[in-house]
């Protein structure tokens, strides 16, 4: 009978919320073993590829940085265009500021303001539902994608060069992944289009990483010219891609 009442009491002090970031924390923490693997090919060692991880946290950003290094681009460039990325984060926490703590917890908020923490914390109802769902998300998340992140780069390590293995060019690969799913609008395939077409063309007038910045600025001013005109982006049409459902029923999460 005590056992029974001690399960019962365990699952009433998981809520929803908690249940939900925890299952966001860990599917996406799955993906830190493709990081690992991708930031040691590009040149990084193991323990800078841990330390990513865990200090800088944002795997847009992470990506980012990897990509110029591996493109044979500098320290200040590769910053430079994870900090581009990294400016989400903060716009993210102008909305979960009411919900969490202020105060000295507002350095340890901002570094787990993240994607995942801001998709969870928003969806429930209550104060006491967004903190718990913001916290089990950011935890859970935070802690595989830093384990997953040692096992991709220990497997990395162990490859060796990526050019043998065809490795060089992943980086750009797992960004345009990270991409292709929020593609699903006319603007957005517009604004991805002409920033793509910047970065091409700046590839051979330039030395690697500025053309990922170039094309970072562009879209940021793209978006701001949309969003004066009073068309914020991600409004537009949708596009037809081949198999998609149509609007209100993509595939795509």
């Amino acid at each position: 009978m005590t056992h029974r009442w001690t399960r019962e009491a365990g699952r009433q002090a998981v809520t929803p919320a908690m249940r939900q970031g925890i299952a966001v924390g860990v599917a996406t923490g799955a993906y830190g073993i493709s990081f690992g693997a991708l930031s040691v090919a590009a040149g990084l060692t193991v323990a800078q590829t841990c330390a990513l991880s865990a200090l800088m946290f944002t795997g847009g950003s992470q990506f980012a940085y990897v990509g110029v290094v591996g493109a044979g681009g500098g320290g200040l460039s590769a910053a430079a265009a994870a900090a581009l990325l990294g400016l989400r984060n903060g716009v993210y926490g102008l909305a979960l500021a009411p919900m969490l703590r202020g105060g000295a917890w507002r350095p340890v908020n901002a570094q787990f303001t993240i994607d995942e923490s801001m998709a969870v914390a928003t969806a429930q109802q209550t104060r006491s539902q967004q903190r718990a769902g913001f916290w089990s998300a950011a935890l859970a998340v935070y802690v595989g994608w830093n384990l997953m992140t040692l096992v991709g780069a220990l497997l990395g390590d162990v490859l060796g060069d990526p050019q043998v293995w065809g490795l060089d060019g992943a980086a750009a690969a797992a960004f345009l992944g990270l991409l292709w799913p929020r593609l699903k609008r006319c603007d957005a395939v517009a604004v991805a289009g002409v920033a793509a077409t910047v970065a091409v063309l700046m590839i051979p007038l330039t030395t690697p990483g500025i053309p990922v910045l170039v094309a970072g600025a562009t879209a940021v001013a793209a978006a701001v010219v949309m969003t004066r005109q009073g068309q914020p982006p991600g409004t537009g049409c949708y596009p037809s891609w081949p198999g998609d459902a149509g609007p209100g029923q993509e595939g795509l999460p």
